[in-house]
């Protein structure tokens, strides 16, 4: 599709199905402007987005700003950037300097940043126009994004259904129209699993490779800033515009950032595939699995070798993810307290009472359940049989994907066990919701990379995704593998 100004007047364009790179071409060529874009988007949200409910707020005047700068550096000829007048959307953990940030949580009502993320600065200054700022599971803790204070969101592809959580809202926004890409975060799957559920691509960068400055924290040693976008190229065009050193950052790596797009149309021939036995194994819904080995067929047609990996910790993932996650929560969210921002209960006659008070009113029932859980695994008594086990066990998971890694170039496999659920499922069983990760903590909590890429729908209609799995630091061999399956079509059926 070639984009220019006529079609967006007569209302032709398609902005569901509208990548990056045909955005930022019709801006660059003069065929259409970054301001007209961004009203599209605009007008689509208004249509849309009352069923849906990606977005917490708008930065119009931001992103007009943004977007006549883009303008005024087109018509003068001047260089631009490689997400030049592309319209994104921004996860509601990510402070965005003066604009209503949450985290999807009424504790921090009213809390209007006095800085932007390094995440977002870097997005503005490729040239990307912020439309907004999207819903969340609260905290970032949550698999169907039915956890935020302000809403659930719908997924797009079934209204009765999650988009996947926590990241739900950056996913349904791509899939809907409303941004051409978006930024989540992912802790345990919280960008892969709504990208599987919306059928968009999402992306987990290596841990430290892309800097968490100016994120809400849930949990220090596992969370990760990604993007979301409508097909592989994008995705690899926006990680490497995020991807870096951060000097804001003391965790965020220096090892050298690749050209991911151009890493990303390489041929796959000759690479290794590994299957992990232990995600093809009771649970696993049989249109996924049918899908998943469409797509491992698909590969060795191109040219790859598939081998057979195991990975014996795997079974040990969802327990150590929530040792692990809900303590570092529990220090996170000590701060939340009523003093330094966000609100404060009216109820508050004492400094205990206004503490007790504030996060009882401020904080939802999951987040409270893993403050708790996390309280408790580092008590006295309890840190050795519990945190401090879950770390020796989080190092043998490490282990097996290194030892895996010594013999395959990447690794294939499922990203969820069931297509999206129906809102309201499983909201009364948290085990059953927490099982949902069973196939994504594992690549968490080892720091390695990994994406969700669309590989197929259901008989009814539900999107499908396939998990690929990469060295640390290696999304170029990642992204190789990706694009691969993605050019053996999308939507089709199980």
């Amino acid at each position: 599709m070639r984009l220019d100004e006529s079609m967006v007047e007569t209302g032709k364009m398609s902005l569901e199905n509208l990548t990056l790179a045909e955005a930022r071409a019709g801006v660059v060529e003069g065929r259409v402007s970054a301001v007209r874009l961004a009203e599209e988007h605009y007008e689509r949200i208004a249509v849309v987005d009352p069923e849906i409910h990606s977005y917490l707020a708008l930065t119009r005047d931001r992103a007009m700003a943004q977007a006549e700068r883009v303008d005024a550096a087109a018509k003068a000829g001047d260089p631009l950037g490689p997400l030049a007048g592309v319209p994104v959307g921004i996860k509601d953990v990510l402070t965005v300097r003066g604009v209503a940030t949450t985290a999807g949580s009424k504790i921090l009502e009213g809390y209007h940043p006095p800085y932007d993320a390094t995440v977002v600065a870097r997005l503005e200054a490729a040239g990307a126009v912020v439309l907004g700022k999207l819903n969340c599971d609260e905290f970032a803790m949550g698999s169907s994004n039915e956890n935020s204070a302000y809403g659930p969101v719908k997924n797009p592809r079934a209204l009765e259904r999650v988009p996947g959580g926590s990241s739900g809202g950056s996913a349904a926004a791509v899939a809907a129209g409303m941004c051409v890409a978006s930024l989540g975060t992912d802790t345990g799957g919280s960008i892969r699993q709504p990208a599987a559920f919306c059928g968009v691509v999402g992306v987990l960068p290596t841990y430290g490779r892309v800097s968490r400055y100016g994120l809400i924290a849930f949990a220090s040693s596992l969370d990760r800033v990604g993007p979301f976008a409508r097909s592989v190229e994008d995705a690899a065009v926006m990680l490497e515009v995020l991807a870096g050193p951060d000097e804001m950052d003391a965790t965020c790596s220096h090892e050298a950032v690749g050209g991911y797009a151009a890493e990303a149309k390489k041929d796959v021939a000759g690479l290794r595939i590994g299957v992990p036995e232990e995600y093809f194994g009771e649970g696993l819904d049989p249109e996924i699995r049918a899908a998943i080995e469409r797509a491992l067929d698909g590969l060795r047609a191109a040219g790859c070798s598939i081998h057979k990996v195991s990975l014996p910790h795997t079974r040990y993932a969802v327990p150590t993810y929530y040792v692990i996650a809900t303590a570092e929560a529990s220090s996170n969210l000590s701060r939340f307290d009523g003093v330094r921002f966000g609100m404060r209960s009216n109820d508050a006659g004492t400094l205990s009472a206004m503490f007790r008070n504030t996060r009882d009113e401020g904080f939802g029932a999951e987040v409270k359940r893993r403050i708790l859980l996390g309280t408790y695994v580092l008590s006295a008594g309890y840190y050795d049989a519990y945190y401090r086990k879950a770390q020796q066990v989080r190092a043998l998971l490490t282990r097996d994907f290194v030892e895996a890694f010594a013999k395959v170039d990447a690794i294939v496999a499922p990203v969820t066990p069931t297509p999206a659920f129906k809102l309201g499922e499983k909201t009364d069983d948290p085990l059953q919701m927490y099982l949902e990760d069973i196939y994504s903590v594992a690549a968490s909590l080892a720091g390695i990379c990994g994406m969700s890429v669309p590989c197929g729908e259901t008989k009814a209609g539900l999107p499908i995704g396939v998990q690929v799995l990469g060295k640390h630091f290696d999304e170029a061999t990642m992204l190789r593998v990706g694009a691969a399956v993605e050019k053996q079509g999308l939507g089709n059926r199980a």
